[in-house]
């Protein structure tokens, strides 16, 4: 998954999509402040894997990848808002709304939103023959990014700030607000390869998997990470009594939830033998990531 041609690929698609997005100008700069960042690119990365995996083509998928990253950073944007997680720092600079202000960081958000879902729109309109698969993936980031999926998910974390909660309850969180446009990234990814009903189900069992894996990772750094490896105030979490793998279970239990989470996603995607090694290797990294 670490794959440098692919990510600078997802970066020169970024750019352009910036660049000729015709928002005003303190708009835009706001929008590609936190947009051409860098990251991870996590999301775009599985959508094009999975496409890839799938026989599909990294070109047709790249619309919907870059639509993810849009929507992900405008997620950070938000949350990092005094009303939400009040974080000053993100990939290791000051948050959006300590450079644009708090109206200009809402509307930097709102406007990366409303671009990802133009993205994915018009390329099913410029492809008339995989319009359908298009307007399909669009409905299933719709569906992972909305009310019933990371915007729940951001709820159910903020209510449960402070209060107690089990397993189930943090699980319905991580399913939400980690996993949900995980599964999105690779259920679009299939979507656009037009893969089978077989291969789209365990794509999502492997995003169920490991979205939580991701997460339970997450809540580990954020007590045995550094603020410069990870680019954000650590140590929030327990501060403000949030419910996570690790003020639920401690460091050595979430450890272990996350080696059973990364078995899970394993055998998630068994059915595609050697065709999975990149996952595979995914599990892997993340499973020892330091940021």
């Amino acid at each position: 998954m670490n794959d440098l041609g692919r990510i600078e690929r997802i970066e020169r698609a970024l750019e352009a999509y910036i660049a000729n997005c015709s928002a005003p100008e303190k708009l835009k700069q706001s929008m590609a402040y936190s947009l051409l960042a860098g990251g991870k690119r996590l999301r775009p990365s599985l959508c094009l894997q999975a496409a890839d995996m799938l026989g599909g083509s990294e070109a047709d998928a790249m619309p919907v990848a870059c639509a993810l990253e849009m929507i992900h950073t405008y997620s950070l944007i938000h949350d990092d808002l005094p009303c939400m997680d009040n974080d000053d720092m993100r990939r290791g600079r000051p948050s959006n709304h300590m450079v644009f202000g708090e109206s200009g960081a809402m509307l930097a958000g709102d406007g990366l939103l409303s671009l990802a879902f133009e993205t994915m729109l018009n390329a099913g309109l410029e492809i008339a023959s995989h319009a359908p698969r298009y307007f399909e993936a669009c409905a299933e980031v719709a569906r992972g990014a909305g009310v019933s999926g990371m915007v729940a998910g951001q709820t159910l974390d903020l209510d449960m700030t402070g209060k107690p909660g089990d397993l189930a309850m943090l699980e319905a969180i991580q399913a939400r607000k980690t996993g949900a446009l995980i599964e999105a990234a690779l259920a679009s990814g299939a979507i656009i390869a037009n893969a089978d009903e077989e291969g789209l189900a365990a794509i999502r069992r492997y995003a169920k998997s490991y979205g939580r894996l991701f997460q339970i990772t997450d809540d580990l750094l954020d007590v045995t990470g550094t603020n410069e490896a990870m680019g954000k105030t650590l140590g929030k979490d327990a501060k403000e009594d949030k419910l996570t793998a690790v003020t639920l279970l401690g460091i050595d239990g979430a450890k272990k939830y996350a080696v059973d989470t990364a078995e899970e996603a394993r055998l998630a995607i068994s059915m595609f033998g050697e065709r999975a090694a990149d996952f595979n290797a995914l599990i892997d990294s993340t499973l020892c990531r330091e940021k």
